[in-house]
C-alpha cells in the first residue's frame, strides 16, 4: 500500500498538516478536539439510552447528535479533499473507521435506532496514540497479537475439545433428565453445559436426578481444571516472543554460545567482538 500525501501545495499542504500529522501545536490541538467531540457523542448516546434522560433531554441529545456529526463529516469531506489519492486512506484502517463514526445517525434517517452504532467512534481514539507519544504501547498490541495469532491452531483445538466433552456431557444430561427440568432438547442441554463449564451458573436449568447433578460437578470440576490451559498457551507464545524481541540468535564467533541481546557488543561468555563485519575496537589500540 502507498504512503498517504498531501493532494498539491497550498490549502491542501495546510489542511493535510493539521488533520493527519501531529508534529504541531495546531495538529496535537486538532486531534485533541476530535476526541473530545468523540467522547462527547458517546456520552450523548448512552445517556440518551436512559429512559428519564429520554424524556427530559431527547430533543437536546438529538441536537447535539447531528450537531457532532454534521461536525464529523465536514472533517471526513476535508480529509478527502486534502488528499492525493483519497481512496487510498479510505481503503486504510483509520479511513474505515472514520467513514463508520459518521454513518450511524445518517443510517438512523432509514432505520430508526441505528444512531446507537456511534460507540465505534471510540476507535478514532487510537489517534490520541501518537498526539500523547504513546506509539510504544502500539508496538506492544502488536507483539499480543502476533503471539495470539501463533498460538491460533493450540486455542482452536483446545476450544474444539471443550465443546466434544460439552456435547458429550450434556447429551447424556438430555437422556437422564426430565423435560420439566428444562432439558427439551440436546442444544438447549449444550447451552446448559457450556453455562455449567465456564461456572457462570445462571440457574435457569438445573438437574434434579443424583446422575444429573453428578455429572454436573464433574463439568464444574473439568472448567475449574482446564481454564488455566489455553492462558497458558497464550503465555508461552507472549514470553517466546519477548525472547526473540530481546535476544540475537547469531553465535558467538569465540564460544559459539547463544542468546546475546542485540544490541551487545562482546559475548557475555568469553568477551569476544561479536560483529564479524567490523573490526574490534580493542585490537585497533
Amino acid at each position: 500500500m502507498g504512503t498517504i500525501k498531501p493532494g498539491g501545495l497550498g490549502i491542501k499542504t495546510r489542511l493535510f498538516q493539521v488533520i493527519f500529522e501531529s508534529d504541531t501545536r495546531l495538529a496535537k490541538g486538532f486531534d485533541v478536539f476530535l476526541a473530545l467531540l468523540i467522547f462527547l457523542s458517546v456520552g450523548i448516546i448512552l445517556l440518551d439510552s436512559v429512559p428519564e434522560y429520554h424524556a427530559r433531554f431527547g430533543e437536546l441529545f438529538y441536537v447535539m447528535e447531528w450537531g457532532v456529526t454534521l461536525l464529523f463529516t465536514i472533517e471526513l469531506a476535508l480529509r478527502i479533499y486534502c488528499l492525493e489519492k483519497p481512496k487510498l486512506y479510505l481503503k486504510s484502517f483509520y479511513g474505515v473507521i472514520d467513514v463508520l463514526a459518521v454513518l450511524p445517525t445518517w443510517l438512523a434517517l432509514l432505520f430508526p435506532g441505528a444512531q446507537t452504532l456511534v460507540v465505534v467512534r471510540l476507535l478514532r481514539t487510537l489517534r490520541l496514540f501518537r498526539v500523547l507519544e504513546m506509539m510504544t504501547l502500539v508496538g506492544e498490541g502488536r507483539l499480543l497479537m502476533d503471539a495470539l495469532i501463533r498460538s491460533r491452531d493450540q486455542i482452536l483445538l483446545f476450544l474444539f475439545a471443550v465443546l466434544l466433552v460439552v456435547t458429550i456431557f450434556s447429551s447424556l444430561l438430555y437422556l437422564i433428565e426430565p423435560a420439566e427440568a428444562g432439558f427439551t432438547s440436546i442444544p438447549k442441554s449444550i447451552y446448559w453445559g457450556i453455562v455449567t463449564l465456564t461456572t457462570v451458573g445462571y440457574g435457569d436449568i438445573t438437574p434434579v436426578t443424583p446422575w444429573g447433578q453428578f455429572i454436573s460437578m464433574m463439568i464444574m470440576l473439568t472448567g475449574y481444571s482446564i481454564i488455566a490451559l489455553p492462558v497458558g498457551v497464550f503465555s508461552a507464545e507472549v514470553i517466546r516472543a519477548l525472547r526473540a524481541e530481546r535476544y540475537s540468535e547469531e553465535a558467538c564467533p569465540g564460544c559459539g554460545k547463544h542468546r546475546h541481546e542485540v544490541d551487545a557488543r562482546y559475548c557475555k561468555y568469553c568477551g569476544t567482538w561479536l560483529d564479524e563485519e567490523t573490526p574490534d575496537p580493542r585490537s585497533s589500540g
